[in-house]
């Protein structure tokens, strides 16, 4: 009897473990408690996430827009249940980078240029891609989301060096989402088409736009915001040592992850190969406690979508 006990509740932890709810969070961000050096006290290392935050703004209503299109072709119930969570996730994701990129203007980022280019890079370029590539270039930008969210959930004392509570909490809460659904988009890709060569190419797309483009855009913030620093060595020290953060073999975002990244490249690879669920559930508590999580004073509404059979 007891092992039957033990087997059903194994198998109700399991299903819990799928469900995965949408959080509403209200922030109240306020431009003057920003950290611009929040992660290690660099200003060029920070800025890349400062230029991923706007990316993100334009990348998640792509991730949206391509999840509800996809969607209907799915025949499994609870993956099109766990792709409505997504797209509520990622909604959600988006509107809350955008409130806090809104912030950054009184410091004089080039927030309305970065917002104007991406507009036209999606809308004249990954907009108008096909719709398996665009579902291929979704799974590819949701490896690369999981692959930081991992890092980052190891490195949680990067967060706690800073003052800025409410960019930890943004960052952290984000993180924690894209582990928890980090799997969806690569299970829809393979579902729909499972094409490696496709997802290669989607992949290739993703990797420019991440460790590329989104560098750029963060190289490029502290000469905008005081083009005087074009001239001044500590700004080329300092973007030395914000590629050694970010790229660096040993302690870089990317260059030590560079194994977890190159592994979308094996035929038989999957998002779950990569085990994070003590992180998760560490900082499920961490984060939402009840008590004195994190998240708790920030969260205004969780819901869990509902099973559709029809």
């Amino acid at each position: 009897m007891a092992a039957v006990m033990d087997s059903s509740a194994q198998d109700q932890t399991a299903q819990q473990k799928k469900e995965m709810p949408v959080r509403h969070l209200d922030f109240e961000f306020d431009g003057k408690d920003v950290d611009t050096v929040f992660y290690r006290d660099s200003e060029l290392a920070s800025a890349y996430f400062h230029a991923l935050s706007i990316f993100l703004t334009f990348g998640e209503d792509l991730v949206i827009d391509t999840a509800r299109h996809h969607r209907q072709f799915l025949s499994d119930p609870e993956l099109k249940r766990r792709v409505t969570a997504l797209i509520g996730q990622e909604a959600v994701h988006s509107k809350v980078h955008d409130q806090f990129n809104d912030t950054l203007v009184e410091y004089h980022y080039p927030l309305n240029l970065y917002r104007w280019l991406a507009d036209k890079v999606f809308t004249y370029g990954f907009n108008r891609l096909p719709h398996p590539m665009q579902l291929s270039m979704m799974a590819g930008i949701e490896h690369y989301t999981a692959v930081l969210a991992e890092f980052m959930m190891k490195h949680e004392e990067v967060f706690y060096a800073s003052h800025d509570e409410k960019q930890r909490a943004l960052w952290m809460w984000h993180m924690l989402e894209e582990s928890e659904h980090k799997d969806i988009a690569y299970d829809v890709f393979q579902e729909l088409s499972g094409n490696y060569a496709l997802r290669q190419s989607g992949f290739a797309v993703a990797t420019v736009t991440i460790l590329f483009l989104v560098a750029l855009g963060g190289a490029m913030i502290p000469p905008f915001r005081e083009p005087r620093k074009l001239f001044s060595r500590s700004y080329w020290k300092g973007l030395a040592r914000g590629a050694v953060l970010l790229y660096g073999p040993r302690e870089g975002v990317y260059g030590s992850t560079v194994a977890h990244i190159l592994d979308y490249l094996r035929p038989g690879f999957h998002p779950n190969d990569h085990d994070v669920s003590e992180h998760l559930d560490y900082y499920e508590k961490k984060l939402l406690d009840p008590d004195n999580g994190l998240l708790t004073k920030y969260l205004t509404k969780e819901f869990y979508p509902k099973l559709r059979t029809a």
